[in-house]
């Protein structure tokens, strides 16, 4: 079977009034829960994405393995029952042999140099649900307080899961909607299995989520490509949204995320035909704009900062004074993050991805004789979107401030758009022209990098808020900026170079 869920923190203030919610006319009593979850010693399966638990269910134990996640919220689930003795028993993982997980199950256990399993973590829950009958299903809710267990450490649980029990999986999405909205409920897609995990870890954060590699079959349409790209772009944004959202957070969360709402955008501008496609990139772009000035002040904070200090060290002046770049007022990425704007972009984002959607998306696009083929469509793209680029490039000398950070956005735009599309055409090719954009790229980020820096200096001395260090930066940075606008021309000039790989 498919399990279709979402998962939701409780704020603080919120939690008795959510439990009364939940419990509705009717208060239903809490029903406990507890469960021990194994794996081996390398973690084989939570590498692989699965999960394998045995709880206690009313007077039952029951066994379940959970499969890999589809589409952010779907995955596969098999259930056993494995009798009603007061002790926990045994896993067995042979009890789940035929089903689809149990056969991910076994390649992962056969890929293991430890292939005993041991109990990993342990939850203690008492849940409260009750079912909601919607327009296009039927969703439990289930609000659960208790606490995760890994050897001597523990974790506290409080979130509400929406799953759905029958109809169409747009049914968990719709009614999120009003139970975010009515309680300031914040998103969190991961599952007690990956927080034991991490707990057993003796870890707090789990990693940054990284852009993922868009697979396409040869032959695709611009419809699968489509929703293929939009489901790499929403698991990026909402796993480093998840982490930040838990108030533990480092700055490449938020590096990360701002990636994924960039990829975001370029591939609503690239594709167009999305549904609602103008107003996801509005919020897009408002929320990537929020979370700007707290990653510009990591930079001026971080790197730049620190080069700058040590600059005015090597200058031989007093060490007892050091150098503070200006800060800027910023709004804290978990205030972002946990905000409704970002909550319902997420939940659009979830919505879209759903199969439903991409019937729909395709099904629109046959209707209207429109049925295009993936590759040319990234083809003909590629080529206007190079095009811009080297205009801009060929014309470096003369472009302002303004006009090269335009170029900079095009050339983000271009690579993010190529590998969206790199598994149709030749490996080799697409890996030489992305290198060659990358370096553009990296080398015209540091160029706005001291740019900004520049700026913040120069309102500094504007708004009369100098101090002895600010002549020193300024002068600094001009050097600097002067420096990388020559070391710039060398990438220019090798991107201009490359041969487009999808003539």
């Amino acid at each position: 079977m498919r399990e279709t869920e979402l998962r939701f923190q409780v704020p603080r203030a919120r939690r008795a009034v959510l439990d009364a919610a939940v419990g509705g006319r009717l208060p239903r009593r809490r029903v406990r829960l507890r469960a021990a979850y194994v794996d081996t010693p390398d973690r084989a399966l939570a590498k692989a994405g699965l999960a394998l638990r045995v709880r206690r269910e009313a007077k039952s134990w029951v066994q379940t393995l959970k499969g890999l996640t589809e589409g952010g919220f779907t995955r596969t689930e098999h259930n056993v029952i494995v009798g009603a003795a007061p002790a926990a028993p045994l896993v067995n993982p042979g009890l789940h042999a035929g089903s689809s997980a149990g056969k991910a199950m076994a390649t992962a256990l056969a890929g293991s140099r430890q292939a005993l399993l041991g109990v990993v973590c342990r939850t203690d829950i008492l849940r409260r649900n009750r079912l909601v009958r919607v327009a296009n299903g039927v969703v439990e809710l289930a609000f659960d307080v208790g606490r995760i267990t890994a050897g001597v450490r523990h974790r506290d649980v409080c979130e509400l899961e929406l799953e759905l029990k029958r109809g169409a999986p747009q049914a968990v999405v719709d009614l999120a909607r009003r139970w975010v909205a009515r309680h300031g409920l914040r998103l969190d897609l991961r599952s007690k299995a990956e927080r034991g995990d991490l707990l057993a870890r003796g870890e707090t954060q789990f990693a940054p989520q990284l852009a993922s590699r868009v697979e396409l079959r040869r032959g695709a349409s611009r419809d699968e490509a489509l929703m293929a790209v939009l489901r790499s772009c929403t698991d990026q944004i909402t796993a480093n949204a998840s982490q930040i959202a838990s108030g533990d957070h480092s700055s490449e969360h938020v590096h990360q995320l701002r990636i994924g709402l960039r990829r975001l955008r370029t591939a609503l501008r690239l594709f167009g035909a999305v549904p609602d496609g103008q107003a996801l990139g509005r919020a897009a772009a408002e929320w990537f704009e929020r979370l700007g000035a707290a990653r510009d002040e990591a930079v001026a904070q971080g790197t730049l900062g620190s080069e700058l200090r040590a600059a005015w060290q090597q200058a031989g002046l007093p060490p007892a004074s050091a150098v503070t770049m200006p800060s800027a007022p910023i709004a804290q990425p978990v205030d972002v993050v946990c905000g409704a704007p970002a909550q319902r972009l997420m939940l659009d984002l979830l919505g879209l991805g759903l199969a439903g959607t991409a019937e729909h998306v395709a099904s629109a696009g046959a209707a209207a004789g429109k049925h295009i083929e993936a590759r040319p469509f990234f083809a003909a793209r590629f080529a206007r979107w190079h095009h811009k680029v080297i205009a801009d490039a060929g014309s470096f000398a003369e472009l302002d401030e303004l006009a090269r950070h335009r170029l900079r956005k095009r050339v983000k735009r271009l690579r993010y758009a190529v590998e969206f599309g790199e598994s149709l055409f030749e490996a080799r090719r697409v890996q030489r022209y992305l290198k060659r954009l990358r370096a553009l790229q990296e080398q015209l980020g540091r160029l706005t990098d001291a740019a900004m820096a520049m700026q913040r200096f120069r309102g500094a001395l504007e708004a009369g808020a100098a101090d002895a260090h600010t002549g020193f930066a300024i002068g600094w940075l001009q050097g600097r900026h002067t420096l990388l606008l020559a070391e710039a021309r060398p990438a220019l000039e090798a991107f201009m170079r490359t041969p487009a790989f999808w003539a």
